[in-house]
């Protein structure tokens, strides 16, 4: 078969990985620059930057490594941001992102990051990832009850693709997600408009108890709840590349582009699983290329980042909650076999999955995080059982 067939599933994982990011968290770093006092002209900046950074470090790095390294910014980051900076200034939350940023890179240089994630056994990252994914796994039904014409013929387009052309299953769901959408009435476009935003440079000013009290915790966040699950998610793809050199360049570029609004720049989990998956090529050596097309994806949002907003407000949420959770599905189903696998590992591995699916938040950090601290500590327990 021709190189060349495989090529439109790839830019198509990309594509659907770099609208599942934005769709699924723009809004909220909109909230968090808001809450900080930013103009709707300096938040359009700073879309502009983040994408221009994403898609830089994607191309950068997948192009280097010829793996499908994807990078986005910390959505649990922001979430912590659009809660925290009420009554902050401007200067001081730049101020905070370069003081992260700082410390993310120093993370790099140091190897600590590299040495805590060598910890993880294979079965636990799997199960977290697996843990990460299923409500997206979930999504791809939930929508039925409420848009069972526009969600069925998705899933009824995803079958029929993958039983007879499996690799453009994802290709013939979103295009007919899309016509049906667009026969519905589903698809807003007057809002629509195509605008060039230039970031801004505003100058950091820092002040003790804002680095204290925000900076700190949302370095804690990002590492524990975005680059954390980001490495494990690779690692469960089989991807398990050196960690300390991508946390000094994501790092490093965030750390530059701070004060042009860019709050981080990580490894990316659950959109770096759709390019990472079968369904993206067939050929685990040339998934890099669907990570390439969502570089350019990045770049492009970056160069629309005034209008991003609008663009996702155009589509369907069940339209793009569908198409991401079938995506996924491969993904999830692989990484269940992978944790389940060892009979040794399963009880630690399904504690890992249940306590990360189950969303809870404690100290202000996600379920990941936690659902890799409790695996953990079973499968030391159950080790050691093992061998007394």
């Amino acid at each position: 078969m021709r190189p060349s067939s495989h090529l439109v599933p790839a830019v198509l994982a990309g594509f659907v990985a770099v609208l599942v990011g934005y769709a699924s968290s723009a809004a909220i770093i909109w909230q968090a620059a808001a809450a900080a006092g930013a103009s709707a002209q300096q938040i359009a900046g700073w879309m502009t930057a983040l994408g221009i950074g994403m898609g830089v470090s994607t191309l950068a790095l997948s192009w280097w490594y010829k793996a499908p390294v994807l990078t986005a910014w910390s959505t649990p980051g922001a979430a912590l941001l659009a809660t925290s900076l009420h009554g902050v200034t401007l200067a001081e939350t730049i101020g905070v992102f370069i003081f992260a940023n700082a410390l993310i890179l120093l993370c790099g240089i140091t190897g600590l990051f590299a040495r805590l994630m060598r910890l993880i056994p294979h079965s636990l990252a799997a199960a977290m990832l697996a843990g990460v994914l299923l409500q997206f796994g979930l999504h791809a039904f939930a929508h039925l009850d409420g848009h069972f014409l526009l969600c069925g013929s998705m899933i009824a387009a995803w079958l029929l693709a993958k039983a007879l052309a499996p690799r453009y299953a994802i290709v013939v769901t979103l295009l007919a997600g899309g016509i049906v959408a667009w026969a519905g009435g589903d698809v807003v476009t007057d809002k629509i408009t195509l605008s060039l935003v230039m970031p801004e440079f505003i100058a950091p000013d820092f002040t003790f108890t804002s680095l204290v009290s925000i900076g700190l915790p949302f370095f804690l966040v990002t590492m524990a709840s975005q680059n954390a699950p980001g490495f494990a998610t690779m690692k469960a793809s089989g991807y398990p590349l050196a960690v300390s050199p991508l946390i000094i360049f994501t790092g490093g570029l965030a750390l530059l582009l701070s004060p042009f609004g860019v709050f981080s720049i990580c490894i990316a989990a659950i959109t770096a699983a759709i390019c990472q998956s079968p369904d993206a090529h067939p050929d685990a050596g040339k998934r890099w290329l669907a990570a390439i097309a969502a570089g350019g994806f990045y770049l492009l949002a970056g160069v629309f980042g005034g209008s991003i907003t609008g663009i996702m407000a155009a589509l369907p949420l069940s339209w793009i909650q569908t198409l991401a959770g079938l995506a996924l599905l491969g993904t999830i189903s692989g990484s269940l076999y992978q944790a389940l696998n060892h009979e040794a590992e399963r009880d630690a591995a399904i504690v890992t999955f249940l306590m990360t699916a189950s969303g809870v938040t404690i100290l202000g950090i996600g379920s990941a995080f936690w659902g890799l601290v409790l695996g953990g500590v079973c499968y030391a327990l159950f080790s050691r059982a093992r061998r007394a």
